[in-house]
């Protein structure tokens, strides 16, 4: 069984840029790397799950997100923390033009990705995780059956501060400030 960290990407793993797509725009955030790098150095396969309304819009091509992947994974290659793979939705149900506006089972909070994953990986959902800063990515990765965390970049923090205790306690299982602290919690729960 694979232990699997699903990543949301803007916001988690690089700075938030509304319809992020051209190269130059990419920023990683600081400390996500070296995170990366020690979950993998701890056996865990790093997926990347990310809505790409971008394209549905009209804004980029799907072309474009598959070289911004391609070259999100050179740099963090380069750090030890490449990600195995990678699957983003292209679709919007309302704002979406041509064959990429539709209701789909891809979008987060939906659970299509996660289970695109499933054909290279056998995902052991007990000891597997969600990590974003929305409560998108956190819905998306309770439906699928696997731990969820906030994390504090991108819009995190901001929505973290504007929840109820009671949203806070059913939303995620566990809010950390920035990636480290995601890591940091993650491995220690799984007495790495």
């Amino acid at each position: 069984m694979d232990r699997v960290v699903f990543l949301d990407r803007d916001g988690t793993i690089n700075e938030e840029v509304e319809y992020l797509h051209r190269l130059k725009d990419l920023v990683i955030l600081p400390g996500v790397p070296e995170a990366l790098r020690r979950l993998r150095e701890q056996g865990f396969k790093l997926v990347v799950v990310t809505n790409q309304a971008g394209v549905a819009r009209g804004y980029y091509g799907e072309e474009d997100v598959k070289a911004l992947h391609e070259y999100l994974n050179h740099l963090l290659s380069k750090e030890g923390a490449q990600i195995d793979r990678f699957y983003y939705c292209p679709h919007h149900p309302v704002h979406g033009i041509g064959k990429y506006r539709m209701e789909c089972h891809c979008r987060k909070p939906e659970t299509g990705m996660f289970e695109m994953a499933e054909t290279s990986f056998q995902i052991d959902k007990p000891h597997s995780y969600m990590i974003g800063d929305k409560l998108l990515d956190t819905e998306a990765g309770k439906r699928y059956g696997v731990n969820t965390v906030l994390v504090g970049t991108g819009y995190g923090k901001e929505l973290y501060d504007n929840l109820t205790q009671s949203e806070k306690n059913n939303s995620f299982d566990f809010y950390a400030p920035a990636m480290k602290e995601a890591a940091d919690w993650i491995l220690n729960r799984e007495g790495e």
